[in-house]
């Protein structure tokens, strides 16, 4: 009888370790498939269009396109690089509007040499300035792709690409795996290309529809986590009714030593600071962040300063600051999320747009420059920030300047997101809520503590 329940308890023991061992598993992969999720742009990804156009005596024609349908994240100089592999022997005969870093072994074939024959190519857009007859509709942008939001006519980048070595129909052609996308830098996972219905085409004059032989997608989610392992920016906050300024926090983008050496911090009177924030390198060659030696130690910093009260309105001042060396900030963006952004009355030299990642949620806006006037965020020093402010009318139901509603709920730089200082930091009114509070106990601790003390 002692050897049944023994033997039912080491049974039952079991299956509680292994019910505990698959709920870990499950709760592991959750975490992974949700390391992309943005909760302010939930769908946003970049989709890549492969549309096999004709077929060639050894294989086929193709136009690829990226779409960056990311509302506010888009992909700066020095640009985009993409890679995959072949499924066979193809090879690339020629390029339009793109080409590939290397050409590789090609030494079997004679006379007329494909462009590449790597097993992996990998490929960047070409500059603008390429001659027209090598390029095509969306291509010859350095790889530069804006977001959505910010300008659809310019979010999306194409090539087109003759194959060789490959399929001649449908049945035989082979779709290439393991697609990897740089932007410029690393964050950016792609899913495997899934066949789809060929895209149609509807010519200028509207008359004529034609498509394409062959269609697959691929699409592509960034991670902030993947990106990079710290913070890219920070945020700090002040107001007019309290004389604290509430700054990043400490080593919010990490801690590094004042040293020259990759991705430590310089001080701005360092001599020959020129030759130690430009070394010789590689063109197109992507250099990790050199920044200011700061108390945050971030590239971005964003100041939210709380600057007037009027009867029905209240206004806020917004200051950029780039403490990066190395990186000029071309066509930024910063996305706030505050309750009393619903009803902006005026914005000053920046502009807005409306982001509702929820239906009937109205709490999100997009900011960014005015091209030509302050659309380039310099690097660090003097004309390394820009600034704005913003005019809100208030909602008498929900407005207060109490315990920090007046300051952001989330904000993001280039579409990552910035660390806030911690909420019970915030200014405080004078004569707010928390003094009132703390006046109070110690109003009906001190009896008690003097009584005890002249008791004893």
């Amino acid at each position: 009888m002692e050897s049944f329940f023994s033997r039912s308890t080491s049974i039952l023991s079991r299956l509680s370790f292994l019910a505990l061992w698959i709920v870990f598993l499950i709760s592991s992969s959750s975490f992974t498939s949700t390391e992309a999720y943005d909760a302010l742009d939930p769908e946003g990804n970049i989709t890549m269009k492969w549309d096999v156009m004709s077929w060639t005596p050894d294989g086929y024609v193709a136009v690829v396109t990226m779409f960056n349908f990311q509302k506010y994240r888009h992909i700066q100089s020095p640009g985009w690089t993409l890679g995959w592999k072949w499924a066979k022997k193809e090879v690339i005969w020629s390029m339009v509007g793109a080409q590939t870093t290397e050409q590789g072994d090609c030494s079997k074939y004679k006379g007329n040499i494909p462009h590449c024959c790597k097993k992996d190519p990998t490929v960047v857009d070409l500059l603008p300035g390429t001659p027209y007859n090598q390029q095509i509709a969306n291509c010859c942008k350095g790889g530069v792709m804006n977001s959505w939001v910010q300008d659809p006519a310019t979010a999306a980048s194409s090539f087109q690409i003759s194959v060789g070595a490959a399929g001649t129909t449908n049945k035989t052609v082979r779709v290439p795996r393991n697609f990897t996308l740089m932007g410029p830098g690393p964050g950016y996972t792609c899913g495997p290309a899934k066949i789809v219905r060929p895209t149609k085409f509807v010519t200028t004059d509207t008359r004529r529809t034609t498509q394409a032989m062959m269609t697959w997608n691929i699409t592509c989610t960034y991670s902030q986590f993947l990106a990079q392992r710290t913070p890219t920016c920070c945020v700090s906050l002040s107001s007019f009714y309290n004389e604290t300024i509430v700054g990043c926090p400490t080593c919010a983008c990490g801690c590094q030593n004042n040293k020259t050496e990759s991705g430590a911090c310089l001080d701005p009177d360092t001599p020959h600071l020129a030759s130690v924030v430009s070394p010789p390198t590689k063109k197109g060659t992507v250099l990790p962040p050199l920044v200011q030696c700061t108390r945050h130690m971030c590239p971005i910093r964003v100041h939210w300063h709380v600057k007037q009260n009027y009867k029905e309105y209240w206004r806020v001042k917004i200051t950029i600051t780039n403490f990066n060396y190395r990186l000029n900030y071309t066509q930024w963006n910063l996305v706030a999320q505050h309750p009393n952004l619903d009803n902006i009355t005026q914005i000053f030299s920046f502009n807005y747009k409306s982001l509702t990642p929820y239906a009937g949620l109205n709490d999100t806006a997009m900011l960014w420059g005015v091209k030509f006037y302050n659309d380039f965020l310099s690097e660090a020093g003097p004309l390394g920030n820009v600034q704005s402010e913003i005019l809100f009318r208030k909602d008498q139901s929900t407005f207060t300047f109490e315990k920090g509603w007046a300051f952001p709920r989330r904000i993001y730089f280039n579409g990552d997101n910035c660390v806030m200082p911690p909420p019970d930091s915030y200014p405080f009114l004078p004569n707010g809520g928390f003094r009132l509070q703390f006046s109070f106990f110690a109003a009906v601790l001190l009896p008690v503590l003097i009584f005890f003390f002249f008791s004893a």
